[in-house]
């Protein structure tokens, strides 16, 4: 009765060490050939995520790498204007603290036993209880769980849909060391989150735990094949720092300035997400969660609603150690409920980002007085 996950991401390992806490032993495949195997992003604002990690037994460990300063917010337009600016007292709660991927995956890693995480299997097929690998190995499951994120594989198991794209495409770029290579930048950027919006495009900057700020420029209203055509030649990293300025017409010389002074990392980025509400009939060894399971757009929730799963699921599990089809039927119904609500509110806000008064109507959000 071996409960299989596929995908060592936060939800999958949140899964496992839950399981782990009460006594339930499990199973991490990921195609990776180790932790290092790739870098795991930027920050990530956790805040309805963090009962998962109360549940996990990690609330003290994540309070402990979490940057309440990454709660700080700069809202501003393209020509300069500053719109909202929230800075944290110190000695603020840490409601939605900012902390990195990498460092938050490694706190659930290092809280599983050494042998849970089967590094370099990639997922191939599964069928009658036994999943299958790339490298021609397999293995026996009772609970197949697919927590391999938006191109899961899993996810065929249960249901037709496929993620479509958002009709936004995203050029990330990023300064190393700020606070020593360009002092200035780092002040106007502050602490936390820096969103500058114009027509059709958005600017966020977002401090690192590694003293790099990561930049993402936005660009709505765009096809997917966007990317392709946009201009931007990706192998030129020079060429494309001038591209990308080129494609921000009026915006002021301070926002050209945190451009300009980017490293040669230009990474794109084209994003796509699952039909509103997504649900599928109750298979009895094979559920999902995380991106697998309900890929909504990046406006704060996917990561926080992954924990939630892994947990959940973990404690449905715990509950029902020897009725699998039942655990599954359990968690699903909450999931399906939970994650429905988060992903209208993300489409909501996404709504917001694509619209011609964007500034403004995030300001409204975020100030609704």
């Amino acid at each position: 009765m071996t409960i299989a996950i596929v995908g060592a991401g936060l939800g999958g390992l949140a899964l496992a060490r839950v399981l782990h806490v009460n006594g339930i032993e499990s199973v991490v495949y990921e195609r990776e050939a180790s932790r290092e195997a790739r870098g795991q992003g930027g920050m990530l604002d956790i805040h309805s995520g963090q009962p998962a990690l109360r549940e996990a037994g990690l609330i003290d460990g994540f309070f402990a790498i979490a940057r309440g300063e990454g709660q700080d917010m700069k809202l501003l337009e393209s020509d300069g204007t500053l719109l909202l600016q929230e800075d944290t007292p110190d000695d603020a709660p840490l409601a939605r603290p900012e902390v990195d991927r990498a460092d938050l995956r490694d706190l659930l890693l290092d809280s599983l036993p050494d042998d849970t995480v089967r590094w370099g299997h990639a997922y191939e097929s599964a069928e009658n209880g036994v999943v299958r690998f790339a490298d021609g190995t397999s293995a026996a499951y009772g609970l197949l769980v697919g927590a391999d994120g938006a191109n899961s594989r899993v996810r065929a198991l249960l249901t037709d849909a496929r993620p479509s794209h958002l009709g936004q495409n995203i050029v990330e770029v990023g300064i190393p060391d700020i606070d020593r290579t360009h002092p200035g930048l780092a002040a106007m950027v502050g602490r936390g989150n820096y969103w500058v919006f114009g027509d059709g495009v958005s600017l966020g900057a977002q401090r690192n735990g590694d003293g790099r700020v990561r930049i993402g420029l936005s660009f709505y209203n765009t096809g997917e094949d966007w990317l392709a055509t946009s201009g931007i030649p990706f192998d030129d990293p020079a060429a494309a720092k001038a591209r990308l300025i080129e494609l921000l017409p009026g915006w002021d010389a301070r926002f050209i300035a945190l451009i300009e002074a980017c490293d040669d990392v230009v990474v794109p980025r084209s994003l796509t997400t699952l039909p509103l509400g997504l649900t599928w009939a109750p298979a009895p060894d094979v559920t999902l969660l995380g991106d697998a399971a309900h890929l909504m757009p990046p406006v704060g929730e996917g990561a926080n609603m992954a924990l939630l799963d892994g947990a959940r699921l973990g404690l449905a599990l715990a509950a029902h150690p020897d009725d699998f089809p039942a655990a599954v039927k359990e968690y699903e119904r909450e999931m399906f409920e939970r994650t429905g609500d988060a992903a209208r509110m993300s489409a909501r806000v996404q709504e917001m980002l694509m619209s011609p008064n964007a500034a403004r109507r995030m300001l409204a959000f975020f100030q609704p007085d």
